[in-house]
């Protein structure tokens, strides 16, 4: 193991001691602390700022080798994540959903919303879809909202292996979910009421969004809706970096260090890419859809309804 030069003796100390108290090596080690760690690729360490340093877990992503200057950064509940390299999978589940409440305003009050919205949408023999299902939150909210159409059938997609096995715990006890992984743009969808996608697209990459969002009209029956909740780009630099501070602000208010705030913006990069309002109102206008309203924002977090 070999640390950068700008490391203080202390975290070599940290180190050392952390080594002696593992039964099973350092191969095997999750170091926490906050600091920034060099490695030669020789030892799985990986660096979690503002973690707990008597914390140590097992490695989340086993057998995989870091090379000199690489780190894993924390971004708040225990979650690591690389810089560019985001990903839902690892150990994300198992705190997403605080994580999430904490970071995306009115996260809760949009559920409640699309809940709702629900009410005029979803009938006795409807299908809905919802694309990006995660940990089976909103899904499993609007199944048990829509209890009594007892016919109606939901559908929560996701690409993440570790997401879908989370959804499938969360939802086991409601019927009529079913849990599918797989990319939305090739699974076959049958004919649909009500398809939902809650800060799903702004990870779908640029060049397959169009795609998705043609099938997405095509699947929809007539008089069928589409929810999208999405991370929005303002119309210009100014309110950009006005409306950037304000949700900054509104993290550091939640509990979220600066490192955290930092690190997470960075692991988003070429991750995360939001469109400004207008840019998804193109996208579903391009599709087909014509009756298009905003029905939720907060600075940079906006809820579209589109009716086919």
């Amino acid at each position: 193991m070999s640390f950068g030069r700008t490391v203080s003796p202390f975290w070599v100390k940290a180190w050392d001691e952390r080594k002696r108290k593992s039964a099973s090596g350092a191969e095997s080690l999750w170091f926490a602390a906050v600091g920034r760690i060099v490695t030669d690729g020789a030892v799985n360490a990986q660096v979690c700022f503002n973690c707990d340093l008597e914390t140590v877990q097992a490695d989340p992503q086993p057998g995989r080798r870091f090379g000199k200057g690489e780190a894993i950064m924390g971004v708040g509940q225990k979650i690591a994540a690389e810089n560019a390299g985001w990903t839902f999978g690892n150990n994300v589940p198992d705190t997403f959903v605080d994580h999430i409440k904490q970071s995306v305003p009115l996260y809760e009050s949009g559920h409640d919303l699309i809940c709702q919205l629900s009410d005029f949408f979803v009938k006795n023999d409807s299908v809905i879809y919802e694309i990006g299902t995660s940990t089976g939150e909103l899904i499993r909210k609007m199944a048990q909202h829509n209890a009594r159409k007892t016919g109606a059938r939901w559908v929560g997609l996701d690409v993440e292996p570790a997401m879908i096995k989370a959804a499938e715990n969360h939802c086991k006890d409601v019927a009529n979910i079913s849990i599918v992984q797989g990319d939305a743009r090739h699974v076959e969808m049958e004919k649909a009421d009500m398809i939902i996608s809650y800060y799903t697209m702004q990870f779908v990459p640029p060049r397959y969004r169009q795609e998705l969002f043609d099938k997405i009209y095509e699947t929809l029956n007539w008089g069928g809706a589409f929810v999208m909740f999405e991370k929005v780009r303002a119309p210009d630099a100014r309110f950009q970096d006005m409306i950037m501070q304000l949700y900054n602000d509104f993290k550091s208010r939640n509990g979220f260090s600066s490192e955290e705030i930092v690190e997470k913006s960075r692991s988003l990069k070429g991750v995360l890419e939001p469109f400004s309002t207008q840019g998804n109102l193109d996208l579903m206008a391009r599709a087909g859809f014509k009756d298009m309203v905003s029905v939720q924002k907060y600075l940079c977090f906006e809820g579209f309804l589109a009716i086919k």
